[in-house]
């Protein structure tokens, strides 16, 4: 199907923004905006971009309104987001948001970005993608997308529970492991409820992920952002703590951005990794 979307929609910027692991970059005939296969769980769009504001995806409308159009969270509109910074009052974010028009918060699925984040704890973007990519092949099921190419569904909690003690070493995961399968251990038996996390503000989900082994406040915001889609948490990683450093030496004014502090923390992320 095609859809128009005349807000903020970037697939290359999204890509390569650091909040999802499993987007594949696929050959293209066309450059406008690239082609993408994008794994989420047990579902799997390609999605291309041909021409400017206009998108092609290989699924049904009805999967589109219930699935897609929410995961790239099309419903808030991005344009006017930006707008709400001023110039005058803020002139380093309202740069960053102007060259990161195109980046959306991706609306993923909790289970698979918590335990892509656990993955993620001190490793770089290629490590955290080729550890998640094994996993899958490991535990997940063999699936084809509508181009006839393989891939593999994100695990459940169950799968990860029966892998053998090598299946998870081919993972190289390290210490990582064992925060893995505890939990897998929590979700599986009901004692750790993401459900229940859904549900929370931004503040107590980000606390109720960080009574996980091995999920510290940075692990817990991402997830928190990334997976729960609360716009509002605001993950910390040395590129943030830089621009809080450097920008915000006063103290960064977060009430003034709720509930958005978490759309412009990508801004600003962005914006300083590319420099």
């Amino acid at each position: 199907m095609e859809i128009s979307v005349k807000d903020d929609l970037n697939l290359n910027m999204i890509a390569n923004s650091g909040q999802c692991f499993r987007w594949e970059a696929l050959p293209v005939s066309q450059k406008e905006g690239g082609k993408f296969r994008v794994p989420m769980r047990d579902k799997c769009l390609i999605i291309e971009q041909p021409s400017e504001n206009e998108y092609e995806l290989d699924c049904s409308e009805e999967e589109y309104e219930s699935i897609w159009k929410e995961y790239f969270d099309l419903n808030n509109d991005y344009s006017s987001i930006r707008k709400r910074i001023k110039k005058k009052d803020d002139p380093f974010l309202y740069e960053a948001a102007s060259k990161g028009a195109g980046l959306r918060i991706l609306h993923q699925d909790p289970w698979e970005t918590l335990i892509s984040f656990i993955i993620s704890q001190n490793r770089n973007i290629p490590a955290i993608k080729k550890s998640i990519e094994t996993l899958c092949g490991l535990a997940g099921k063999e699936k084809k997308d509508s181009e006839g190419r393989l891939y593999y569904s994100f695990p459940e909690p169950e799968d990860i529970l029966s892998m053998k003690d090598e299946e998870m070493a081919a993972c190289k995961l390290g210490y990582r492991d064992e925060y893995i399968m505890l939990t897998a251990k929590k979700v599986a038996e009901g004692d750790f409820d993401l459900n229940k996390a859904i549900s929370m503000e931004a503040d107590e989900a980000i606390d109720y992920l960080m009574t996980l082994k091995g999920v510290g406040l940075k692990v817990a915001s991402c997830v928190t952002l990334f997976g729960l889609h609360k716009l509002d948490a605001f993950p910390v990683d040395v590129w943030i703590k830089k621009v809080l450093e450097n920008e915000y030496k006063k103290g960064y004014p977060k009430e003034k951005y709720t509930p958005y502090n978490g759309i412009y923390q990508q801004y600003m992320f962005e914006y300083y990794r590319a420099k």
